[in-house]
């Protein structure tokens, strides 16, 4: 099941508990996976941000949509298929009546 809840960096807890208030600035060092930790003496202390490598954080919604891109893509391109099929079907038979009050009924919305 989606949560799509902030996910916790467990590297800043870990940082915290070694540094206290000598801490400066944190940063997240993606790519590594890693929180990195500028202290008072101008040093720098890291702690990686996973308990487990194999753990499944909880998903954002920026996970899902990187995850998912093509099959959300292909959805939306499929509805819009679809979208454009039932307009040019809509046409068609409308146009395919010589009776003009068909044109019309095919072609106008209602808002009855």
């Amino acid at each position: 099941m989606i949560t799509l809840q902030r996910r916790q960096l467990v590297g800043h807890d870990i940082l915290l508990a070694r540094h206290g208030n000598h801490i400066n600035a944190m940063r997240v060092d993606r790519g590594a996976g890693r929180v990195v930790a500028f202290l008072d003496d101008g040093s720098t202390d890291s702690a990686p941000n996973l308990i487990a490598p194999g753990l499944r954080m909880p998903d954002t919604l920026r996970s899902v949509f990187r995850e998912d891109w093509k099959f959300l893509t292909g959805i939306s391109a499929c509805c819009a298929g679809l979208a454009g099929l039932m307009f040019a079907a809509s046409a068609a038979l409308a146009g395919m009546s010589g009776d003009p009050a068909m044109v019309q009924i095919l072609t106008a919305y209602s808002g009855n």
